[in-house]
């Protein structure tokens, strides 16, 4: 009776143990919110048929995200993990804007950040419908920023904004999606750059009295990277808060 107890009580401790190294998957997580269930009803058919047309297994998933104030756009790219570059995906309209060309640098100045960022927050019951939250403030502009330089920056649904990227419900529903593939595939950073606009020589040389002009310049080379070479660079910013690519 004692071994068959032992026997018991040890198989209890391996199945809890067992229990918590397995944790709820982050997809399951997602999907015991209504807006997520319904989202994937709505857009998970369609999307793995995208991933299937490029090429993409869902299982090994990896995205990228551009944002362009001017043109006012959001960029979706997505590869196989460890594949030699991003392909494009999708490109959402913004479907408003506040503040004006330049980065955020102090709480309430109604600007969207510019700069390198990822996704650090999954709201599956946001106030705009659905949500994915920036990692704002960086080192960047804790450095070159106000001593209260603001928070709570996301890509949202909804069509206002007072500082955050709304790409309408329908659309935010899309993205949502895709990224959660892309976290429960493994990838645990996903990167989101944010650009005035495309950082090239021409437009550039458009903006060049502008009074943003040298901080644009130390966002330059990782636009420039990507361009090059479909992978975005890893950023660092160091004491003097301009960007820095490897």
């Amino acid at each position: 009776m004692k071994i068959v107890l032992l026997a018991l009580a040890l198989a209890g401790l391996i199945g809890a143990c067992t229990a918590q190294s397995n944790p709820t998957p982050f997809r399951d997580q997602q999907q015991q919110f209504p807006r997520v269930r319904a989202a994937y009803r709505r857009t998970w058919p369609g999307l793995r048929l995208l991933l299937l047309r490029h090429h993409i297994d869902p299982s090994r998933l990896e995205v990228f995200v551009r944002v362009f104030k001017v043109g006012r756009k959001v960029e979706v790219w997505g590869r196989n993990q460890g594949a030699a570059g991003f392909e494009l995906l999708r490109t959402y309209p913004i479907a408003a804007c506040s503040g004006s060309l330049g980065p955020k640098r102090q709480e309430g100045d109604r600007q969207v950040p510019e700069g390198f960022y990822t996704i650090n927050r999954f709201n599956p019951s946001s106030l705009y419908h659905l949500s994915l939250g920036l990692d704002y403030p960086n080192a960047a502009d804790r450095t070159l920023g106000n001593p209260k330089p603001g928070g709570d920056i996301f890509i949202h649904g909804s069509d206002v904004t007072i500082g955050c990227v709304p790409i309408t419900d329908a659309l935010i529903e899309e993205l949502y999606v895709l990224l959660v593939e892309a976290r429960a595939a493994g990838q645990q950073e996903i990167p989101v750059h944010i650009f005035p606009f495309e950082l090239n020589q021409a437009m550039l040389a458009r903006y060049r009295q502008h009074r943003h002009y040298s901080f644009w310049q130390s966002l330059q080379a990782g636009y420039a990277y990507f361009e090059q070479h479909r992978c975005p660079a890893p950023a660092a910013a160091p004491a003097n808060g301009a960007y820095a690519m490897p």
